[in-house]
């Protein structure tokens, strides 16, 4: 019993890692409709950033935040540059368009950091809390804190802030938030913005668990894919716990099914996409209208 705990919150705290990306998704979605396949490269970048700043001497809390903070005006420059000139085009245009934005980042953060792997630090202390015999990893504790806290904050910014509510007016209805004197445009940079950033946020929660190369997001992507899918794309809350969902079932089947064993979890996710594809394709949480259009 004690290690299946163990395994279920680290199931967890991995499902918080996909829980960010997928919230990062998730937000894209509400705000254009689009599925943004280059969010795991734009967040392996913001993580770049950040590596870059803590190997040049800067404290580890400074590098975090102006990686924040580039990955923010970097997702409103993206949306402004890139995908507004495509605003109403077709979905393929705008397939065609994020997955370029995926080839792009990708190569440019190898000809910029190279292709070698690196270690990132963790921002959070190392060590083991006990509780009832189970040993929990302080780092995944934290990991599902800050995940619930940014769900918090995300709860605050759309329910009770202005720009909030205005976001999720032009996400809605764009012309009718026109008429009532909302700047679309500029509330969809802000979403984008938000996006990368959350995206960053994921990134630097993953990296200390992996090596930091620029390969970092390809399968945390397909994790968050798989928990936004399960939960629904146009639901925050079911994003997170689809991705809880994800986290755990992969971490036990890694462990207790011999079949899957640790090389075979990722076909956990796509088995979970197929599924929910055909049973439910708005996801758990989701809206029947997302499935339309």
């Amino acid at each position: 019993m004690e290690r299946f705990l163990q395994v279920v919150v680290d199931g967890v705290a991995d499902g918080s890692i996909y829980g960010a990306l997928a919230l990062a998704l998730v937000l894209i979605f509400r705000s254009t409709g689009i599925v943004n396949f280059a969010q795991g490269e734009m967040a392996m970048f913001a993580t770049f950033i950040a590596w870059g700043l803590y190997d040049g001497g800067r404290p580890l809390w400074v590098a975090l935040l102006a990686a924040f903070a580039a990955a923010f005006l970097g997702g409103m420059a993206i949306e402004r540059l890139l995908i507004r000139p495509v605003e109403g085009a077709g979905p393929l245009t705008l397939v065609i368009v994020t997955l370029g934005l995926f080839i792009l980042v990708n190569a440019a953060a190898g000809w910029i950091w190279g292709f070698t792997n690196r270690g990132f630090p963790s921002a959070f202390p190392s060590g083991v809390v006990r509780l009832g015999g189970v040993a929990l990893s302080i780092e995944s504790l934290a990991i599902i804190a800050v995940l619930l806290a940014v769900v918090g904050l995300l709860g605050l910014l759309f329910q009770r802030t202005k720009v909030g509510l205005a976001m999720r007016a032009a996400a809605q209805n764009p012309d009718s938030s026109r008429l009532v004197g909302i700047d679309v445009g500029r509330m969809l940079m802000l979403g984008w913005g938000l996006a990368a950033l959350l995206g960053a946020l994921a990134g630097a929660l993953v990296a200390p668990r992996l090596f930091l190369d620029v390969n970092l997001m390809g399968g945390v992507l397909v994790y968050a894919f798989a928990g936004a899918a399960l939960g629904g794309f146009d639901s925050p809350l079911g994003a997170v716990v689809g991705s809880w969902i994800i986290g755990v079932t992969e971490n036990l089947a890694g462990t207790y099914v011999s079949a899957v064993g640790a090389d075979l979890k990722v076909l956990v996710p796509l088995a979970v996409i197929f599924v929910v594809l055909l049973a439910r394709p708005s996801g758990l949480f989701g809206s029947p209208e997302v499935t339309h259009g």
